[in-house]
């Protein structure tokens, strides 16, 4: 059998070459600060925010009970609220967006009503063009 021979001199590297990578990391150095002064910064023009002058209008509350059972309450004048049919309440609603266009409308229903009765008003102020319509989360009694 033959032996194969080993010469003495020679033996297996175990460590990682690391020069090849630091010549590649020197070279992106190198092309990362040649490009860096061609970039061309964007200066981005943030809207500004202005304060109100006065405070806003307290909002109009629709209170929905049942399906025939809508009340109006406005908060701003401290009138009770008062029941009122559907074309009472655009009558209402119109008359005040005329005084103050911007004056919002809230709408407040019982949990036990269906969703739908509170679309259908919501529907109705919209055909009537009455602006700024929101939902109450929480009614106070």
């Amino acid at each position: 059998m033959a032996t194969y021979s080993r010469r003495k001199g020679h033996r297996l590297m175990n460590q990682i070459n690391v020069v090849p990578y630091i010549d590649v990391m020197l070279v992106l150095l190198v092309i990362f600060m040649v490009t860096a002064p061609l970039i061309t910064t964007t200066v981005i023009d943030l809207p500004s925010i202005s304060r109100a002058t006065g405070p806003s209008a307290a909002p109009i509350e629709i209170m929905i009970r049942d399906a025939d059972a809508i009340y109006i309450r406005d908060r701003e004048r401290s009138l009770p609220e008062r029941r009122v049919t559907q074309d009472e309440l655009v009558k209402l609603l119109r008359a005040k967006q005329k005084e103050k266009p911007d004056q919002p409308v809230v709408i407040a229903a019982s949990k036990d009503l269906p969703y739908g009765d509170v679309v259908a008003i919501m529907d109705l102020l919209q055909r009537n063009q009455v602006t700024k319509v929101g939902l109450l989360a929480k009614p106070n009694p």
